[in-house]
């Protein structure tokens, strides 16, 4: 189970402009191709041979992130007639240095690891902007942003799948037994839910009726499952916070939808990846909702 959120500061401001929003873009592509060079660069000056492959896999992320930011300045242009320039936004760290620099440190480091960076790299800009989305007040700002959260989410996808294809070309190379999930157990996605659930409970009991209501039905919860659970969970300590029952809700959803995106990665069968999928795309959109709900009672 992941403890802590991929993104580990959500974005706070509201983005106004599309030229803007495309810096921010460029402003993650640039920086997660160079931090790929980097790595690239580092393995190549006084590694070991048995780091070839790692190396490979980097120059290969570089590559598609010059790709990516190519296509940014590109789309920035036609859509704007304004080059994407530096923007002074804060953006997130989508790309987690130290998580290069133990790869990189690393004699142990196989391609495996190296795609599952890529793989936290994309997921953390689909939650990036899914994020921006929901804050965004301009319906153009909003279909961009939903844009760029969709297209990291299919290159997440695509990455899973490298980075499965790794795990197996490694499992048959040390002639280990077949387990079915790589590098570990996976995390039970009912307990999650059903974290998730007691969150959204306690949050809904802070609220008045009307707003109480909106938050179940983004949640996907009835009337009647608030009124049951209420008898059930205990309140939350007077020292927890509304933003704090938000964040974990948040948490929740976000650790659970990347548990549905793996189980279909992992499918071994047809019917397999159609239940994953389709318990995917509907954690999907219930995280979404519930952004937009913990975004809009925050102001």
């Amino acid at each position: 189970m992941r403890s802590t959120p991929l993104l580990a500061e959500p974005p706070s401001a509201i983005v106004n402009d599309l030229a803007e929003l495309y810096a921010i873009a460029l402003m993650q592509a640039e920086t997660a191709a160079s931090r790929y060079d980097g790595l690239v660069s580092e393995l190549t000056d006084g590694t070991e041979g048995s780091n070839d492959a790692v190396r490979d896999v980097f120059a290969t992320l570089g590559a598609r992130e010059w790709r990516r930011v190519e296509d940014i300045r590109l789309v920035c242009s036609t859509s704007t007639n304004k080059p994407a320039v530096a923007s002074a936004w804060r953006s997130a760290d989508l790309i987690a240095s130290d998580e290069l620099s133990d790869l990189a440190h690393s004699a142990l480091a196989t391609p495996y690891q190296a795609w599952a960076v890529a793989v936290r790299h994309r997921q953390r800009a689909f939650i990036f902007w899914t994020y921006v989305a929901a804050q965004a007040t301009r319906p153009n700002i909003q279909s961009v942003c939903e844009t760029m959260a969709r297209e990291a989410l299919a290159d997440a996808d695509q990455l899973r799948r490298e980075r499965r294809s790794a795990w197996r070309s490694a499992r048959a190379a040390a002639d280990a037994e077949p387990d079915g999930r790589p590098f570990g157990e996976l995390s039970s996605a009912a307990l999650i839910e059903s974290l998730l659930f007691k969150e959204v409970v306690r949050w809904a009991q802070a609220l008045p009726a009307t707003e109480r209501d909106a938050l179940l039905l983004a949640a996907g919860y009835s009337a009647a499952e608030l009124a049951a659970a209420e008898l059930e969970f205990p309140a939350a300590p007077d020292d927890d916070t509304l933003d704090a029952v938000r964040q974990r809700t948040i948490r929740y959803a976000e650790q659970v939808t990347m548990i549905y995106l793996d189980e279909a990665d992992q499918a071994a069968d047809q019917t397999g990846l159609d239940l994953a999928q389709k318990l995917a795309s509907s954690s999907i959109a219930r995280l979404a909702r519930l952004r937009s709900s913990a975004f809009a009672r925050q102001h």
